[in-house]
């Protein structure tokens, strides 16, 4: 029968504290460097003008079909023997550039999902594409996209803890060391687990917030 030591736990509280934060940090500017780099990709699949449509259709082919360890390991330690990059910086990049091939394709399906039709009366009054994006489709395809963009931003949270597969120290990595030391697995990963669901839970809350501001239409 397992023994329960959740007493041994609280002396390793400020180290997952601190895991916490590392685990928010590379989330965060993931996020905000994945939201940019997919809706840059995302738009450019619906634009008009081919060859930026080519490349961003390759760009998100190629990322939706390989695993998200092998574009950690390529940045860290294949560009890493060129070009020295910190664990940081390797985690950011390849979550921001992996899920960003997934937000472009949401991005990409918001704006087909919006009546063509609009897009054509908004040409027709004299206003540009990009007039009639900003103006007409962007707000409709904006409300319509958050819910998977939520979903995937979720992803991205789950999907930081494969930074510790080049040693930095988020909260995965720290929960294994601190139950090296312990031994006591349910007690350190439940903890993990319950962190990680907070950030999820607060995140899904966040946007569903933000989809209630926004206008109906």
């Amino acid at each position: 029968m397992y023994t329960w030591h959740w007493e041994a736990l609280p002396e390793y509280l400020p180290l997952i504290g601190a895991a916490t934060a590392r685990t928010l940090a590379i989330s965060a500017v993931s996020i905000v460097g994945g939201t940019a780099l997919g809706a840059a990709a995302g738009l450019s699949r619906v634009q008009p003008w081919a060859p930026l449509r080519v490349a961003a259709t390759l760009y998100v082919e190629a990322l939706r079909n390989v695993p998200l360890m092998l574009v950690l390991y390529l940045l860290y330690f294949g560009m890493g023997a060129f070009l020295p990059i910190s664990p940081f910086a390797a985690a950011v990049i390849a979550l921001s550039v992996f899920e960003g091939a997934y937000i472009a394709e949401i991005v990409r399906a918001g704006v087909e999902s919006v009546d063509r039709g609009q897009m054509e009366a908004a040409r027709s009054l004299g206003m540009t594409w990009g007039q009639s994006m900003r103006h007409v489709i962007l707000p409709q395809a904006t409300r319509r996209s958050l819910p998977p963009l939520t979903g995937q931003f979720t992803a991205l949270v789950k999907d930081s803890s494969l930074a510790s597969l080049v040693s930095y120290e988020e909260l995965m990595l720290v929960g294994r060391q601190i139950n090296s030391r312990i031994f006591s697995p349910f007690e350190v990963f439940l903890t993990i687990g319950a962190i990680y669901f907070a950030i999820c839970l607060l995140l899904s809350l966040l946007a569903r917030w933000q989809e209630a501001r926004l206008p109906r239409t």
